[in-house]
């Protein structure tokens, strides 16, 4: 049983997160549109790889800087440096890794839609 609230727990924090995360709903919505881009374009399996990976990076990146921020509120409700800079660092890597994948998107996709022309 225990295993099962594991689950279900990871899953809670996952829909709690896309419901009151405006950079989650962000991402998904650019998940959504390469994965109707993929089928459009017709992406190899290579590629289909890569992009699932990439989601899988930059969701659970945004869920842990998600984390890192709530956990830093809980401890330290008054502003301070030192828990600004724990959560600038946690949302720029957010960042790099989201502009990464985005670059790897580029790089897959416009060659793409550049022999549609």
């Amino acid at each position: 049983m225990k295993i099962i609230n594991s689950f279900k727990y990871a899953i809670e924090g996952i829909i709690s997160s896309f419901k009151s995360e405006r950079n989650m709903k962000i991402h998904l919505l650019f998940l959504m549109l390469v994965v109707i881009c993929g089928f459009i374009l017709n992406i190899s399996i290579l590629e289909w790889i890569i992009c699932i990976i990439l989601f899988g990076l930059v969701i659970a990146s945004e869920l842990f800087n998600t984390a890192i921020e709530t956990v830093v509120d809980l401890v330290m409700p008054d502003k301070n440096k030192k828990a600004k800079l724990a959560k600038d660092i946690s949302a720029g890597a957010v960042l790099i890794i989201a502009i990464s994948a985005a670059i790897i998107g580029l790089i897959i996709f416009v060659p793409k839609i550049l022999s549609l022309f």
